[in-house]
C-alpha cells in the first residue's frame, strides 16, 4: 500500500514542468517504496527467514569463530552462505534486541542495504573517472535514474523484506566497474568480498578477468585473479578449517538438494522440475548446468566483453542459466542478473569506444591540394 501510494505521488510529481519535478518524483518513490515499509518492517520484526539465518550466523561467528552448527536439527539451523555473510549479522550479535534503537541498528537488512548503496556510489564514482582517454560517464540524469531503479520493485522489495542478495549484487557490479576502469587490484578486492558471501559469485571471476585482459592486458587480468582468489581463500579458510564437514553440507550440498534437509528454494524452474523426476533427472539437471556454464566460458574466450554493459550482460546471462538449470532455485534469484544488467546501462551507458584504426584513418587522411591557378594569358 505504501509503495503504491509512493508510486502514484511520484507519477504526479513527474508531470510537473518545474526543474525540481524529477527530484521530487524520485524522492517520493523512494520514501513510499523503500523508507516507510523498511522502517515499519524492521520495527515490527517482520522479515523473511534468511534475515534470521544471517543474524544467527553472526552470533555463531562471534562465539565459535564459524557460522556453522556441527549438527543442525532443523532447516532453520542451516547456514547456506559462505562465512563472509556473517559480517551482516554481527551488529545484532553485539547490540542485542533490547530497545527499538538497538533492534533497528542490529537488523541485518540495514547493513545489507548500506553495503549495496555504498557499492553503487563507489561504482558511479569510478565510472565518472576518465580511463585510457575515454570521456567520463555520469551526470545528474543518471543519478535520478539509479534512484528510480532503487525504488522499483526489483530492488525495493528484496531490500525491505530480505536484503541478503543485495550486498552480493552491489559487489559484483562494483567489480565490473573497476575492471572496466582498468583497476585490477580494486576489482580483485571487491570480487574477493563477493566470493566470500555466496559461491554463486564465483563465475564473476572469469567475466572480470576477461574484461581486464581486453582493457589492460594479461598482466592486469592475472593480478586481479590473484587478488580475488587469494582474498577469498583468506576469508573462507578459517571456517573451512574449523568446520569442514558442516560447511560442505550446508553451503554446497544443501542448496542443490543433496543435504540432510529439503531446501525451501523450490520454485518450478526447469532444473527443479528435472530434479523432481529422480536421480536420473537430478543428474540431467546438473549436466545441463555444467554444459551451460561451459558455453558461457567459451563465449568469453571467443568474444570477450569490451565494456561495463557487455560484461554485465554476460555475467547476467550466465547467472540466469545457473539459476534456471540448478536442481533447486527461486524465481527471486533472477532479480540479481536483472539488476546487474539494468545498473550497467544506467551507470555505464551503452556507448562503445571508437576503434583505434578508424580514428587513425580519419585523422591521417591527406588534405586535398589547392587548385593551381591558370597562368594569365593561357588559353
Amino acid at each position: 500500500m505504501s509503495a503504491c501510494l509512493g508510486y502514484l505521488c511520484a507519477a504526479v510529481a513527474a508531470l510537473s514542468a518545474r526543474p525540481l519535478g524529477r527530484v521530487v518524483s524520485v524522492c517520493l518513490a523512494l520514501c513510499g517504496a523503500v523508507v516507510v515499509p523498511f522502517v515499519l518492517l524492521v520495527l515490527t520484526g517482520t522479515a523473511q527467514s534468511e534475515v534470521g539465518v544471517v543474524e544467527r550466523s553472526g552470533l555463531l561467528t562471534l562465539h565459535q569463530a564459524t557460522p556453522y552448527l556441527p549438527d543442525p536439527h532443523t532447516v532453520g539451523e542451516v547456514t547456506p552462505y559462505l562465512p563472509g555473510m556473517a559480517v551482516f549479522g554481527l551488529p545484532r550479535a553485539v547490540l542485542g534486541e533490547s530497545g527499538p534503537l538497538p533492534g533497528l541498528l542490529g537488523d541485518a537488512r540495514l547493513w545489507c542495504a548500506a553495503a549495496f548503496l555504498g557499492c553503487l556510489w563507489a561504482a558511479r564514482r569510478a565510472m565518472r573517472r576518465p580511463a585510457g582517454g575515454t570521456s567520463a560517464v555520469g551526470g545528474a540524469s543518471r543519478g535520478y535514474a539509479v534512484g528510480a531503479f532503487v525504488a522499483s520493485p526489483a530492488v525495493a522489495l528484496p531490500l525491505c523484506v530480505s536484503g541478503v542478495d543485495l550486498p552480493l549484487t552491489g559487489l559484483l557490479f562494483l567489480t565490473l566497474a573497476f575492471a572496466a576502469r582498468r583497476r585490477p587490484v580494486a576489482a580483485g578486492l571487491a570480487l574477493a568480498a563477493a566470493c566470500s558471501l555466496k559461491w554463486t559469485a564465483w563465475p564473476a571471476v572469469a567475466v572480470a578477468v576477461t574484461l581486464l585482459a581486453h582493457h589492460g592486458g594479461i598482466r592486469a587480468a592475472v593480478r586481479a585473479a590473484v587478488v580475488a582468489v587469494g582474498g577469498t581463500v583468506l576469508l573462507v579458510l578459517p571456517s573451512a578449517l574449523l568446520s569442514p564437514g558442516p560447511m560442505v553440507q550446508q553451503v554446497f550440498a544443501f542448496p542443490i538438494g543433496r543435504g540432510p534437509f529439503d531446501t525451501p528454494a523450490a520454485s518450478p524452474l526447469p532444473g527443479r522440475l528435472l530434479a523432481d523426476l529422480g536421480p536420473a533427472g537430478w543428474c540431467a539437471a546438473v549436466a545441463l548446468l555444467l554444459g551451460g556454464g561451459l558455453a558461457v566460458f567459451v563465449s568469453l574466450l571467443v568474444r570477450p566483453p569490451h565494456d561495463l554493459v557487455s560484461a554485465a550482460d554476460r555475467l547476467a546471462f550466465g547467472l540466469c542459466v545457473a539459476f534456471l538449470l540448478a536442481p533447486a532455485g527461486r524465481f527471486g534469484y533472477l532479480a540479481l542478473p536483472v539488476t546487474l544488467a539494468v545498473l550497467a546501462r544506467l551507470v555505464g551507458g551503452s556507448r562503445r569506444k571508437e576503434p583505434a584504426h578508424d580514428r587513425v584513418v580519419r585523422t591521417s587522411r591527406p588534405a586535398r591540394p589547392a587548385p593551381v591557378p591558370a597562368a594569365r594569358g593561357a588559353r
